[in-house]
């Protein structure tokens, strides 16, 4: 009878323990994560550019008038003062004889007031005349003076004129363009010619806004012809306060200082810059990034695959992401994707995306 009673015992406390519940183990939670490299925020990277001339010199007469010669072609040479075109100058030669003959009717006209007002003062000291009547012939003279110094100013813009018939080079280059055919009628003012100044060769860039805080005037730049292994050394000559409306990016000329016959006007260029103000900065994707009250975290994952929450301190946005300035350090992994399920101390398993997928 006692054995029976174990038996019973022993059968029932072996079934409840069959029936007793298990405690369920929760898996890993995936994550994307990324571990985190400090990059160089480098004013380097190759630019492409054109050959221009820093002088780029749009020609025309100042005058109108109609051309009958031209004696430059385009890529001709040219020195500072050469002729280039010259217009038709009866007209203004007749305009300049007509100021010729106004001067002499005014010195003519001078000198017989003059000899009227002296004959008037010796009147005047005989009180033949009054002190009035000898006052108005000096107003004569002072007229006829005034007048005389009008028309020589006036034979003055005469001659001017004339010499405006001749189209000069402002300065020594080479004819990039020129529109001036005998026959051709032009306005005062029109362009009609354009002059290179083949000794200030400059480069011409366009520099996104994301990279133009990191140049300044002065700094040093090379340049590579597409064509040639040669390196030329350069500095950024200016740099424009606006962006191109157009492209969004700042233009920038890049000046050469040993330029030499194998650069061409036109040319495509390389433009690099030295790294001399390159600064190590974290940059992580936009998705890393979470806010937790007033509080900028991210979800860092230590070597036992659990998250934690650290905050830290963010700087400008790029087209590479946030940059974090402070609270995470170079070789940390953090979670990338997935940063708003975690909760501290979790158990997660590391997923690491393929390059290019995180932008």
């Amino acid at each position: 009878m006692h054995n029976s009673i174990l038996q019973i015992l022993f059968f029932s406390l072996l079934l409840s323990a069959c029936h007793q519940p298990t405690e369920e183990v929760t898996a890993p939670r995936p994550v994307w994560v990324m571990k985190v490299g400090a990059t160089g925020a480098q004013t380097g990277g190759s630019y492409t550019g054109e050959v221009r001339s820093r002088y780029e010199s749009p020609i025309g007469f100042r005058i109108a008038g109609k051309i009958t010669a031209r004696e430059v072609n385009v890529g001709d040479v040219v020195k500072k003062g050469q002729l280039m075109a010259r217009l038709d100058p009866n007209d203004t030669q007749l305009n300049a004889q007509a100021a010729s003959a106004e001067v002499q009717a005014a010195q003519a006209n001078l000198a017989l007031a003059k000899s009227e007002l002296a004959r008037r003062e010796q009147l005047y000291q005989k009180q033949f005349i009054s002190k009035s009547a000898l006052e108005s012939y000096e107003t004569q003279v002072k007229t006829s003076q005034a007048r005389l110094a009008q028309a020589q100013s006036q034979a003055a813009v005469s001659r001017h004129q004339t010499a405006y018939t001749q189209l000069l080079a402002d300065r020594a280059g080479v004819i990039g363009m020129i529109q001036a055919e005998p026959g051709q009628v032009v306005a005062a003012g029109q362009t009609v010619a354009q002059i290179y100044d083949l000794q200030t060769l400059e480069i011409q860039i366009s520099v996104p806004e994301t990279m133009i805080d990191q140049l300044k005037i002065n700094d040093p730049a090379q340049v590579t012809l597409n064509e040639s292994a040669q390196v030329y050394i350069a500095r950024i000559r200016e740099i424009s306060p606006a962006a191109n409306s157009q492209t969004h990016a700042f233009d920038l000329r890049i000046q050469l200082l040993n330029a030499d016959q194998r650069i061409k006007l036109g040319m495509t260029a390389q433009v690099s810059f030295p790294q001399a103000h390159a600064t190590q900065k974290i940059t992580v994707p936009a998705t890393a990034v979470t806010k937790e009250g007033q509080q900028v975290a991210v979800w860092v994952i230590d070597n036992r695959q659990q998250a934690h929450s650290r905050p830290v301190t963010t700087g400008s946005l790029t087209e590479n992401g946030i940059e974090i300035t402070s609270g995470l350090e170079a070789g940390e992994t953090i979670a990338t994707i997935g940063v708003h399920t975690l909760t501290e101390g979790m158990q997660v398993q590391a997923v690491t995306p393929g390059p290019g997928v995180l932008r």
